[in-house]
């Protein structure tokens, strides 16, 4: 089956992975360690980087789809290009091809197309895989975001807070993320949320973390966080839209599912947990009654 043309080199290098000999994915491993800069040496560098063999270099860019090395190199470019543009330039990429069309629509369609896009790749074993560590009581689990992911972090935390014990924000000031990796244990799970353009912090704190032998969770976009390469698991979503601003739509589906599979993973005692918030709740009269 060909490989879809909108893919990232990233991507097509997961899709087909299984598929590859153990020379190529010694090379996709060398290739994804530092995305996509590993990549856009010479087809002689590129080999001797990652132990292997220019052929197999020349193969597996084959195997990925493309004409040759060079047809991934110049991908390899665009994507490097767009990783790095700012708010401006993602608003003017849009606008010079943006259809004559309401803005509801344009939205609405590239977001549905982001979430195809992305749920054609999520492995469910991925996903109950880390439903599992969410859900294991004996691990304390630790929640960060950046500039903008940080309301995403917030949200992941709130809810995760109600369904079990042991849950922490770490704080938006990168300054004080030591003080937080002090307290984290081996076997720990940190949730982390980092899209372009990626934030030097969430990489420190995900080297520092994992260092420890804490557990990383990714949430990223299609060409994947620095960061990733200290992740255990990683979920890959599509945030490109027509706006300045990338979206997080496709990124909150995945983190909703999470809630409700741990929720439903740790039921006995969640539901214990919201009667007695429901309780607090009524003492503190926050909620409005209508009876």
């Amino acid at each position: 089956m060909e490989t879809a043309p909108y893919l990232t080199v990233a991507e097509r290098i997961r899709d087909k992975f299984d598929s590859l000999t153990r020379a190529e994915r010694q090379l996709a491993n060398a290739m994804l360690e530092n995305y996509p800069v590993s990549g856009l040496g010479s087809i002689t560098a590129v080999a001797e980087a990652s132990g292997v063999s220019t052929p197999t270099v020349a193969r597996m860019a084959k195997k990925l789809g493309f004409g040759g090395f060079p047809d991934l190199q110049a991908t390899l470019r665009t994507e490097l290009e767009a990783t790095i543009s700012n708010p401006i330039a993602k608003h003017d990429h849009w606008a010079e091809s943006a259809p004559d069309t309401h803005i509801l629509n344009r939205f609405a369609g590239a977001v549905m197309e982001n979430m195809r896009q992305t749920l054609r790749q999520i492995d469910p074993e991925t996903f109950n895989a880390v439903t599992a560590l969410l859900s294991d009581q004996n691990r304390a689990v630790h929640v960060v975001g950046g500039r903008i992911t940080r309301s995403l972090a917030d949200y992941f935390f709130t809810h995760m807070q109600v369904i079990r014990s042991g849950v922490t924000q770490v704080a938006s000031n990168s300054n004080t993320w030591p003080h937080y990796v002090l307290n984290m244990e081996e076997d720990d799970v940190l949730v982390a949320f980092d899209i372009r353009r990626y934030e030097r912090d969430i990489l420190r704190l995900a080297d520092m973390a994992t260092a420890k032998g804490v557990t990383l969770v990714l949430f990223t976009d299609q060409w994947g966080s620095p960061a990733a390469k200290h992740a255990k698991h990683s979920f890959h979503s599509r945030i490109e839209v027509p706006s300045a601003w990338d979206s997080s739509v496709v990124i909150l589906f995945i983190v909703e599912a999470m809630i409700a599979a741990v929720q439903t993973a740790t039921w006995d005692e969640t539901k214990d947990r919201m009667k007695t918030l429901e309780e607090l709740f009524d003492q503190t009269r926050m909620f409005r009654k209508f009876v």
